[in-house]
C-alpha cells in the first residue's frame, strides 16, 4: 500500500527497499487511459515512466524564445517542451494570462553516482529482465474479467499490453483536452498518481522496478462505454492483480531455467569439458 499521490508512494517505496533486503520491486494498481486503441479493463505494462506534474510555470509575455528562471543554473530547462493553454481556448484567441508550463525532468542522486553530483531524467526505464517477462505474459495472454455484472460487460475481451509510457502527477485526469495532448506530447497511455515515483526511487536506488497498471477509466476521453472509474475500478483493479500473477509465475519460471542452465554449465567446467568458459 503506497498511500495516495507521489510524495506517499515515494516514501513508502524509500522505506521499503531501506528496512528490506529485496529482488525487486513490482508495483501494481489502476490508471486512466490516454490511448484511444486501448479500452477499459486493459492492462498495461509501461516501458517507461514519467513525472508529468513538475512545471516551470512561465510568466505571462514570455515565450518559447525567452530562458525560464533559474535556467541558466542548470535547474530548469525548455528541453522536454511545454502546454500553451492558449491553444486550448473554445473561441479563437491569441493569449491566454496562464501562458506556458513547461514539463522538467527530476533531479536525482544515485546510490552509486558521486556525492552531491545531480543527474536529471525524465522517462525512467523499467527495468530490462522485468520488460522481457512482461512481453512474454503479452505474448502467452492472460484470461481477464470483461463485465462487472451481468448487464455491464466492455465491448471485448481485455487483455494485457506492453505500452511505451506511463505518466504520473499529482493530479487525477478526467480532460479529453489534457489526455490527447499528455497522449500526443509524450506517447502515455497509462495515467495514474504514483508509478513514477516508485520507479524514481527505484532508479535512484538501483533495484529493478516495473509496474503493473490496468486502465479503469478513459481520462476524460469519452467512449462508448460511459465514465468509468466508479463501475470499473472493482474490474481493473482484478485484472491487474491476474496480471501480476501472471507476471510472477512467468518470472519465476526464468529464473529456474536460468539457474539450471547456469548449473548445468558449472558442471561441464568442473568436469573439465569447458575450462577457461566464462559463467
Amino acid at each position: 500500500m503506497v498511500g495516495w499521490i507521489k510524495l506517499n508512494a515515494g516514501i513508502t517505496t524509500e522505506l521499503l527497499l531501506t528496512l528490506f533486503s529485496l529482488e525487486g520491486v513490482l508495483h501494481y494498481g489502476i490508471a486512466g487511459n490516454a490511448n484511444p486503441n486501448l479500452q477499459i479493463g486493459d492492462v498495461t505494462i509501461p516501458e517507461y515512466w514519467a513525472h508529468s506534474g513538475l512545471w516551470n510555470w512561465q510568466r505571462f509575455g514570455s515565450g518559447p524564445n525567452n530562458p525560464l528562471a533559474l535556467e541558466s543554473n542548470g535547474d530548469f530547462t525548455r528541453e522536454i517542451g511545454y502546454l500553451r493553454f492558449a491553444n486550448y481556448s473554445i473561441t479563437p484567441s491569441s493569449d491566454n494570462l496562464l501562458n506556458n508550463v513547461w514539463y522538467q525532468p527530476e533531479e536525482i542522486f544515485t546510490v552509486d553516482g558521486s556525492p552531491e553530483v545531480r543527474e536529471h531524467i525524465f522517462k525512467v526505464p523499467v527495468d530490462s529482465r522485468y520488460l522481457e517477462v512482461a512481453k512474454m505474459v503479452e505474448k502467452q495472454g492472460v484470461t481477464l474479467e470483461r463485465c462487472v455484472n451481468s448487464s455491464l460487460c466492455l465491448p471485448r475481451p481485455p487483455a494485457a499490453a506492453t505500452v511505451a509510457v506511463g505518466v504520473s502527477a499529482g493530479v487525477f485526469v478526467d480532460n479529453r483536452a489534457y489526455r490527447e495532448f499528455l497522449s500526443a506530447k509524450f506517447n502515455a497511455t497509462a495515467i495514474d498518481m504514483e508509478s513514477a515515483a516508485v520507479a524514481l526511487v527505484c532508479h535512484q536506488q538501483r533495484t529493478p522496478f516495473i509496474a503493473i497498471r490496468a486502465l479503469s477509466d478513459l481520462a476524460g476521453g469519452g467512449s462508448a462505454v460511459s465514465n468509468e472509474a466508479d463501475a470499473f475500478a472493482p474490474l481493473a483493479a482484478e485484472n491487474a492483480v491476474r496480471v501480476l500473477l501472471s507476471f510472477i509465475a512467468a518470472l519465476s519460471s526464468l529464473i529456474t531455467r536460468q539457474k539450471l542452465e547456469t548449473g548445468a554449465a558449472a558442471k561441464q567446467c568442473r568436469n573439465g569439458a569447458g575450462y577457461g568458459a566464462k559463467l
